[in-house]
């Protein structure tokens, strides 16, 4: 199969941002995340890096600054880490898929319950 190259180096991107995050970014608000994905942009210049909080639908602002705050640090440890000829701007996206999948979850176990009680 053919694989664009900023799709891999995507794949690269997300695990190594999951563990420079959770071993050595040392900001308390920003290791109750979760990486779900990464889009880079065909000249690998630009990143977006989509995540979640865990055990929350939303993405309350103290995480979201701490993301931000520990973004120049975390692009200063993907250079060491990637061999690429720059390292991509990372911006952090809160990934609204996961709180959008929990609301639908919940309407189908309410409609099953109805369901059940009016049998």
């Amino acid at each position: 199969m053919n694989f664009k190259r900023a799709d891999r180096v995507a794949e690269l991107i997300m695990a190594e941002l999951s563990d420079i995050i959770f071993k050595q970014v040392k900001d308390p608000r920003v290791h109750a995340i979760t990486i779900t994905s990464a889009k880079v942009t065909d000249d690998l210049r630009n990143a977006k890096i989509y995540f979640v909080e865990m055990g929350k639908d939303d993405c309350s602002p103290e995480v979201k600054a701490g993301l931000v705050n520990a973004s120049s640090f975390v692009r200063r440890e993907l250079g060491k880490r990637l061999q690429l000829r720059c390292v991509p701007e990372i911006m952090f996206v809160h990934d609204q898929s996961f709180g959008y999948g929990n609301r639908i979850d919940k309407l189908l176990a309410d409609i099953a319950k109805e369901e059940k009680e009016n049998d």
